[in-house]
């Protein structure tokens, strides 16, 4: 018997791409062969998937950026890529397709869709992404990572939690040694691809600390690329301990060395710090489609584990007055890293490794 053959799609963001790594992972340990479908800009972040997994560009693009030219060339491209993979398909038939939401995800769905093969997505956020919404009522499940997530009529949505990589759950519940007056730890995450306003305030709120607070702080920084100059010089003129990088790939680990992390409130961000369970200081992206970065928080904050300020709301005298509020009080900070592990599922992968090989026991319509 040849072992069973498993496509997963995914778009070209992290927060697509790493709960796609973890699924990639388990099967691959459980015997499967696994396929990654992607784009140029998803394949950027394939450095973190196993070796043995195969990964295929596919011609794809978003109506979402470009020009009027570029949006003109994004439904051809669109069905070039659905015809390739239906080829491919056909040639090579997986067991189970499963989606990650983003526009390179539409060829390998549409195809699963057309050949009738098991198939089923998994939605990161609190709010379907657009390519999910469009797959919601033709696939037999919708894994959700946050629970409750609004689901279109028809749609069967599964609480399964966001999977992490092997990295972070390695670090899972990770001990916690509260704030003191000893160095301490404060990592600031923009998402996989930083995040400008949190440049712009994060040093200066930091800066802003008591001398007898600040003194203490070592931070690791994730900016865009175009700000990391900046940002560094900045710290380094203040006399803060900085690493400012555009991407750090071992984030698990200075997570789970951290006191404190402000962050994006991205699906894998929130999934990340809920598994290893650190305080957390969070600024949804106000722009975010269906503000699904504040329906991502909501659950760490009210269960205690994290604080949340508005983008609107976020400036330096606010954020300096959370930072402080955290690194003061160790007690009250202990009980925001417990809060935060009571509302994580570091089981998420386990689960939706079961609705994998459920469907791939089964034809789906």
């Amino acid at each position: 018997m040849t072992n069973p053959y498993l496509l997963i799609a995914a778009g070209g963001t992290g927060g697509h791409m790493f709960p796609a790594q973890a699924l990639a992972e388990a099967m691959l340990n459980k015997g499967w062969r696994v396929r990654l479908s992607t784009d140029a800009r998803g394949a950027r972040y394939t450095g973190g998937f196993p070796h043995s997994t195969e990964i295929v560009e596919v011609s794809s693009a978003t109506f979402a950026r470009g020009g009027l030219a570029a949006k003109a060339l994004a439904g051809p491209r669109i069905a070039a890529g659905v015809a390739g993979m239906t080829a491919q398909l056909l040639r090579d038939r997986p067991d189970v397709v499963v989606g990650f939401g983003g526009y390179p995800s539409i060829p390998a769905l549409s195809a699963a869709v057309m050949l009738r093969l098991p198939r089923m997505i998994h939605e990161q956020n609190g709010v379907l992404g657009r390519v999910n919404q469009l797959f919601a009522t033709r696939v037999a499940h919708v894994a959700c990572g946050v629970w409750p997530t609004d689901l279109p009529e028809g749609a069967h949505g599964i609480h399964t939690g966001n999977p992490v990589r092997a990295a972070v759950l390695e670090r899972a519940a990770a001990p916690y040694i509260p704030p003191g007056d000893y160095p301490m730890s404060v990592l600031v995450m923009g998402g996989s691809q930083g995040a400008r306003i949190l440049s712009d305030v994060v040093p200066g709120a930091i800066a802003a600390l008591p001398e007898s607070l600040r003194q203490y702080i070592r931070v690791s920084h994730q900016a865009r690329e175009e700000d990391t100059e900046r940002v560094s010089a900045f710290y380094a003129d203040h006399g803060i301990l900085a690493e400012v990088q555009p991407f750090f790939h071992d984030v698990p680990r200075r997570m789970s060395e951290a006191q404190l992390v402000i962050s994006r409130s991205g699906a894998s961000s929130v999934a990340d710090i809920s598994v290893i369970g650190r305080p957390s200081i969070l600024i949804p992206f106000a722009a975010a489609a269906g503000d699904h970065q504040t329906a991502n928080a909501r659950g760490l904050v009210q269960a205690g584990g994290a604080i949340m300020i508005p983008e609107n709301a976020l400036d330096v005298p606010a954020l300096t007055e959370q930072i402080a509020l955290v690194l003061t009080n160790p007690e009250a900070a202990q009980k925001m890293a417990h809060a935060a592990l009571s509302v994580g599922a570091p089981d998420a992968t386990e689960r939706l490794v079961a609705l994998v090989e459920q469907l791939a026991q089964k034809e789906t319509p």
